[in-house]
C-alpha cells in the first residue's frame, strides 16, 4: 500500500476524546455525596426520625457495596453498556425521589424508598468502573494521573451540582433532584459514543510521552482552576440574577474546555502524517520476502510467540497489568487496599450524609456551601494523591 493512512491520529484522538467524556461523567457522578441537600426535605414530607433518615443515607450507601457487580460485568460487557446501565439506574433512582420531593405523588413506603436510594446510589458504581476502566487501560503510562484526574472530578461534582442548582433554582431540593436524575443520564448517552477502548501501542517515542505528560498537566491545572473558582462562588454574597448566569455559563466553558486537547492532537497527528506521507506515497512497495522466504519466517516468529506465551502465562501479573478475580484475591496489595477502605472510607460518608442535619443544629438554614466546601477540598486530596502516587509508586 502506497499511501500512508492517519490512522494513528484517529487512534490519539479517540483515545483523548474518550478521556474528556470520562471527565464529564465523573463531574456529574457525585452525586452520592449530596444526600445532605435534599434529606431534610426527606424528612419533613416522610414524617422520619432522625434514625430513619439515617437508615435512608444507609441504604443509599449499600449500593455502592454493590458495585463488584460493575467490576465483573467490565470484563464480559462493552462500555457502552455499562454506561447505560448506571446511567438508566439513576434516572429510576433519583427520578422517583425527585417525584416523591415535588410532591408529584404520594410519599412511597420507607422500603420502597430505601431501594430507590440503593438503586441511585449503585448507579454511580457503573459509571465510575466504565470510566476508570477503559481509560486506565487506554493510558496504561500515565496510571496515577488518571486516576487522580477522574477521582478529582467526582469530589468535584457535589460542588458543580450544589452551586449550579444554588445560581439557577435557590434551595429547591425537587430542582436538585431532578439534575440528579437527567443530566447524568444525558451525560452518560453522550459519553456512549467517545468513551471506548483503543488498541495501545507496543512502543511509543519519548516525544509521545512527554506530549502526553503534557496534557495531563493542562487536565490538572483546568481542574485547579475549576476548583478555585466554585470556591470563590459559594462565598459570593447574595449573588443577582446576572452574577448566577456568568456563573454558569463560565463554569460550563471550563467544564468544555478539556475538549481542545483531543481536536489539537487530532490535527497535529494529521498534520505530520501528511507532511511524511508525501514522499512514502511517491514509492513503489515491492514485497520484501518471496513466498517461500514468508512461510519459514512466519514458522519462526510462531514457535517464538509460542515460547514467549508460556514464559507470561507462568508469571504474576504486576501492579497495573490486567488481573483475573483469583489473581486479585492472590495479591497482598488488594488487601490492604480492601482494610484501608473498610475502615476509613465509612468516616467521610457519615458526615457527608449529617451535613445538613448538623448545619441545621447549628442555625444554618442553608448548608450548601458547607456541602460544596467539603467537596472542594475533597478533590484537591484525590487530585494531588493521583499526581504524587506517580513519582513514589512505579
Amino acid at each position: 500500500m502506497g499511501i500512508i493512512s492517519d490512522t494513528p491520529s484517529v487512534s490519539t484522538a479517540t483515545k483523548w476524546f474518550g478521556f474528556v467524556a470520562a471527565v464529564w461523567i465523573q463531574a456529574i457522578s457525585g452525586n452520592n455525596y449530596t444526600f445532605s441537600n435534599y434529606s431534610d426535605a426527606l424528612k419533613s414530607l416522610m414524617h422520619l426520625t432522625q434514625l430513619q433518615l439515617n437508615n435512608l443515607s444507609v441504604a443509599k450507601d449499600v449500593g455502592k457495596a454493590f458495585g463488584l457487580l460493575a467490576g465483573l460485568a467490565s470484563d464480559r460487557l462493552p462500555t457502552w453498556a455499562i454506561l447505560l446501565i448506571g446511567s438508566f439506574e439513576g434516572l429510576i433512582g433519583y427520578g422517583v425521589q425527585w417525584l416523591v420531593v415535588g410532591q408529584y405523588i404520594q410519599p412511597l413506603p420507607y422500603w420502597q424508598m430505601c431501594v430507590f436510594l440503593c438503586m441511585g446510589g449503585n448507579s454511580t458504581t457503573w459509571m465510575n468502573t466504565a470510566v476508570l476502566v477503559t481509560c486506565i487501560r487506554n493510558f496504561r503510562r500515565n496510571r496515577g494521573p488518571v486516576s487522580g484526574i477522574l477521582k478529582g472530578y467526582v469530589g468535584l461534582s457535589t460542588a458543580i451540582f450544589t452551586n449550579l442548582c444554588s445560581a439557577l433554582v435557590a434551595d429547591d431540593p425537587a430542582f436538585f433532584l431532578l439534575t440528579l436524575a437527567l443530566i447524568p443520564f444525558i451525560v452518560c448517552l453522550t459519553g456512549v459514543f467517545f468513551l471506548r477502548e483503543v488498541p495501545v501501542a507496543k512502543t511509543t517515542t519519548a516525544a509521545e510521552d512527554s506530549e502526553e505528560s503534557k496534557y495531563f498537566g493542562i487536565c490538572n491545572a483546568v481542574a485547579v482552576v475549576l476548583a478555585v473558582y466554585l470556591l470563590a462562588y459559594g462565598f459570593v454574597p447574595n449573588a443577582n440574577t446576572l452574577v448566577s448566569r456568568v456563573f454558569v455559563a463560565v463554569l460550563l466553558v471550563l467544564l468544555a474546555s478539556p475538549l481542545g486537547i483531543p481536536v489539537y492532537a487530532y490535527f497535529k497527528g494529521r498534520n505530520s502524517g501528511r507532511d511524511g506521507g508525501d514522499v512514502e506515497g511517491q514509492r513503489v512497495r515491492e514485497p520484501l520476502l518471496q513466498n517461500g522466504e514468508k512461510e519459514s519466517e512466519t514458522t519462526v516468529t510462531d514457535a517464538l510467540v509460542a515460547e514467549t506465551e508460556v514464559v507470561v502465562i507462568k508469571g504474576q501479573p504486576a501492579i497495573g497489568e490486567e488481573h483475573t478475580i483469583m489473581e486479585v484475591m492472590k495479591s497482598l496489595d488488594f488487601w490492604i487496599l480492601f482494610v484501608s477502605f473498610l475502615c476509613g472510607v465509612g468516616t467521610g460518608l457519615a458526615v457527608m450524609n449529617n451535613m445538613g442535619q448538623i448545619g441545621l443544629a447549628l442555625g444554618y438554614t442553608d448548608v450548601s456551601l458547607f456541602v460544596s466546601l467539603t467537596s472542594i477540598w475533597g478533590f484537591f486530596g484525590r487530585i494531588v494523591s493521583g499526581s504524587v502516587s506517580e513519582h513514589f509508586i512505579k
